[in-house]
């Protein structure tokens, strides 16, 4: 049973995680031999004022 862990930010649309969550199942069904029941996908949404990059939060990065 492989279980996949997406860690992103919130914001995306129930259709965008729906077409998510079915591209990575039926990609790590072929490649591994489960089924596509067997394969877990959970996706974690994070607000951006809790994901830092550099030991930075991103909403204090400054694109460049």
């Amino acid at each position: 049973m492989p279980v996949v862990t997406i860690a992103m930010y919130d914001g995306r649309s129930i259709d965008q995680k729906r077409e998510l969550v079915k591209g990575v199942t039926d990609v790590v069904a072929r490649v591994t031999g489960n089924s596509p029941e067997g394969v877990h996908v959970i996706i974690e949404e994070v607000k951006r004022e809790n994901w830092a990059i550099g030991g930075l939060l991103q909403p204090d990065r400054v694109k460049k």
